[in-house]
């Protein structure tokens, strides 16, 4: 085996575990976020592109995660053969793509208005976490919400981003996150979207699917005393959700907490969702909130080695 397959595979490795040290310890960059520039330049293809057809809306899903994955086809070519700046392009586009660190940020800041019994105040600040509409929820259906935006966001914005960028590098790195990107944009229910956002929503559901099954399974190795019951609960409930991927790792966050999940949301415009219950055990409640941000953490950790380790191990079986 020649010295090149292994030094870009180190590279590749290395710069995946760099860019998830500096999400846990910076989080999301506070300004300038380069996800903010791929959402305007989306609002403004939108803007040109709108019409209320499906074929519209795979163009527009085309030309943006097609973009963003030939950005990162340049990025990798400029970095060259140099395992450091190889693995300094990885680390970069890491970091930019991943959300574990903001996400248990925002999981605390709901947390900690609960404890200091801030009603309206957790009210609004879970608005940052999930699109429902949160004014008349308690503070048990308010932990229950952040648990299952813990858990969905986990696989999302940390484990499926890895995973791609594992197989594929940066441009798996930004075209996976700019096709999540678009389904939080445009992937709605609702009379804009219905047709539009059809493309964008069936395309992150396809590019989530190995992510959520290997964030189910990271979850079960997180808690290996309660495993089987996070087993059972993915096993019987997660077929019943609206979503192929999110019921997989909610349903085992639910095993794996012992916590019941799932239910009636009402979002704003007044659409109800009756969902499946992921049944692990009791009601969520606010002092669920940093275990379920505790089990997320221990995921992420082992995401990070698991999708390292594949990124070495896949260029080893290429070069043999």
């Amino acid at each position: 085996m020649s010295s090149a397959p292994t030094a870009c595979a180190a590279a590749r490795a290395a710069g995946l575990l760099a860019g998830y040290a500096a999400d846990r310890l910076l989080g999301d960059p506070r300004r300038w976020h380069p996800v903010a520039g791929f959402g305007t330049a989306a609002n403004a293809l939108e803007g040109r592109l709108y019409a209320d057809t499906r074929a519209r809306g795979v163009v527009h899903a085309v030309i943006l995660a097609g973009g963003a994955a030939a950005l990162g086809v340049v990025a990798e070519r400029a970095a060259g053969r140099s395992p450091v700046a190889r693995a300094a392009v990885t680390a970069a586009a890491t970091w930019l793509v991943l959300g574990g660190r903001s996400l248990e940020r925002e999981a605390a800041a709901v947390h900690a208005r609960l404890a200091d019994g801030d009603l309206p105040g957790a009210r609004s600040r879970l608005t940052h976490l999930v699109g429902r509409d949160t004014s008349g929820l308690g503070p048990g259906e308010i932990a229950r919400a952040v648990v299952e935006s813990v858990a969905e966001n986990t696989s999302d914005a940390v484990v499926a981003p890895l995973l791609w960028g594992a197989l594929c590098g940066v441009p798996g790195l930004l075209g996976y996150r700019a096709v999540n990107t678009l389904d939080a944009m445009v992937g709605h229910h609702n009379t804009r979207y219905e047709r539009y956002g059809w493309a964008s929503a069936r395309l992150d559901d396809l590019l989530n699917l190995p992510g959520a099954r290997l964030a189910g399974l990271l979850t079960m190795a997180a808690s290996p005393a309660r495993a089987p019951q996070a087993w059972r609960v993915w096993r019987r409930d997660a077929a019943a959700h609206p979503s192929p991927n999110a019921g997989v790792v909610e349903a085992a966050f639910a095993g794996a907490l012992g916590v019941r999940l799932g239910g009636t949301n009402v979002y704003y415009g007044n659409r109800v969702e009756h969902r499946a219950v992921m049944d692990g055990g009791r009601p969520a409640a606010p002092r669920d909130i940093p275990r379920a941000a505790a089990l997320a953490r221990r995921v992420g950790h082992g995401a990070a080695i698991a999708t390292a380790a594949l990124a070495a191990i896949r260029a080893f079986i290429r070069s043999s």
